[in-house]
């Protein structure tokens, strides 16, 4: 019954907000008669399937000319992040850096008792701290890059120094089959010193980075323990980057 009740009130809750054009995390839980935290959880979930957009105490709808594009690349994370999400264990100190498809870790993470969890993101930090199983969370400060919208550079590489980690998830802009991940951004060293202080390199990707051309390479396959990816990976791709001793996960779509 709690299911059917929490669907009921997130169809609702789109509903009413395609009436109003905006809503507020207060008014919300007097309408529906929950906790703001509920809502705020509800708002997060309906993000995460590329459905509205989340402002500060609320939320506004998505742009119509961008919502069938967004629901569908939403939900091939989504299927990542539930893949990856059995990796994790209660108790387990992992690290979740910076990007959507890692962000899309956290609506898995609320039946996970006693996890620490680090990360150099503001906006995976703050919807953390809204998760009713309230994770210990770890920030690793640093020096702000607005392109990444992440905590970047040696202070942050020192303060991760400074613990170890059962598991690092990590995103990636490209896939390179003979190489590694790779990325856009020039700052990719504290990514190395992520890999360097967890003991499993888990990196959450669509197949579809397969093949990007992107210079700058964030980590070696060496390094990098399980990927996680859709089922559009081709056989012999599939094939060449386990013979550099990674472990592959295909994500299946939730069917109803």
């Amino acid at each position: 019954m709690a299911k059917r009740n929490t669907q009921w009130r997130r169809r609702s809750i789109l509903d009413h907000l395609q009436e109003t054009g905006e809503v507020t995390v207060e008014a919300l839980a007097v309408r529906f008669a929950t906790s703001e935290v509920t809502i705020r959880k509800d708002l997060t979930e309906l993000e995460s399937n590329g459905l509205l957009l989340r402002r500060y105490g609320g939320a506004v709808p998505l742009p119509r000319e961008h919502l069938a594009v967004e629901v569908g690349a939403s939900q091939a994370k989504k299927a990542i992040a539930r893949a990856a999400a059995e990796l994790i264990r209660d108790h387990n100190r992992i690290i979740i850096d910076s990007g959507n498809t890692t962000a899309a870790l956290l609506p898995e993470l609320s039946n996970r008792r006693g996890l620490v969890v680090m990360t150099n993101s503001l906006a995976i930090a703050n919807h953390l701290q809204e998760l009713e199983n309230e994770p210990t969370l770890l920030m690793t400060g640093g020096t702000w890059d607005s392109r990444s919208e992440s905590f970047q550079g040696q202070l942050a590489e020192q303060v991760l120094r400074t613990y170890d980690f059962d598991q690092l998830f990590i995103g990636a802009d490209g896939l390179d089959v003979e190489r590694g991940t790779t990325t856009y951004n020039e700052l990719y060293t504290l990514s190395r010193v992520m890999a360097d202080v967890a003991r499993e390199v888990v990196v959450m990707a669509e197949a579809e980075k397969l093949g990007r051309r992107i210079h700058n390479l964030e980590l070696p396959w060496s390094i990098v323990d399980i990927l996680v990816t859709d089922g559009a990976i081709a056989a012999e791709t599939r094939a060449k980057i386990e013979k550099q001793g990674v472990r592959i996960i295909c994500a299946s779509p939730e069917t109803d």
